[in-house]
């Protein structure tokens, strides 16, 4: 059976409540994926959890009952059992909670998939691959070796200077959408790669003195 068409989207998860059923590696890599991505609020029921699980997640030693999914935000049925895979699955439909299933199952799958992810700061590279893990993974660690240190060091930047920009009363939307597009050039992340983020400050206030302050 193919799998169906997705639709990529990075998700918020810093202050949404995560249940993942499950204590095992699947479990544990989750968890860890989760925390990269800024969670803060998980917990994993199982009977059993590895000792790697990190002290940042909440263990409910138990079987897993549906209890277990109030007021969560987001479900991973992460067991090595296709039954409790296929109770937590529907449990998480029946409350509208968005559910990823670990395992295959053509009838109770789940609502999103997890991508082979590269984090190098704030940039972060998602790669899917039609269902196949493995292949994404080897997609992602043959990207590594591409990625410009330069982009992962502007990212960072504009995550203070974006709003910055956005908030601007004196810069016109069209100087907006210009300083944007110049901001993702290969001359503005030279200038700071070279100058640092002074320089850096100096060469965009000299291009666009709309940001100066007063």
């Amino acid at each position: 059976m193919p799998v169906r068409a997705q639709y990529p989207a990075m998700l918020d998860v810093a202050d949404r409540k995560i249940v993942i059923v499950g204590g095992g590696q699947v479990a544990l890599r989750k968890a860890h994926g989760l925390l990269a991505a800024g969670a803060t609020d998980i917990c994993s029921v199982a009977p059993q959890h590895r000792d790697e699980m990190p002290p940042a997640v909440k263990r409910i030693v138990a079987e897993f009952e549906p209890g277990h999914l109030e007021g969560a935000g987001l479900v991973f049925a992460a067991t090595d059992s296709a039954e409790v895979n296929d109770q937590v699955v529907a449990c998480a439909r029946q409350r509208g909670i968005w559910v990823n299933r670990a395992d295959f199952h053509e009838e109770q799958i789940g609502d999103f998939t997890t991508p082979a992810a590269l984090r190098q700061g704030p940039l972060t590279v998602a790669v899917s691959a039609g269902g196949s893990p493995t292949l994404a993974a080897k997609v992602r660690d043959e990207l590594k070796n591409h990625l410009d240190p330069r982009w992962s060091e502007m990212a960072t930047v504009m995550q203070e200077l974006r709003p910055t920009i956005l908030a601007s009363p004196k810069l016109s939307r069209d100087r907006s959408k210009l300083l944007f597009v110049e901001l993702a050039g290969d001359d503005a992340m030279t200038v700071l790669a070279t100058r640092g983020r002074e320089g850096f400050q100096s060469w965009l206030l000299e291009r666009y003195p709309e940001l100066a302050q007063g």
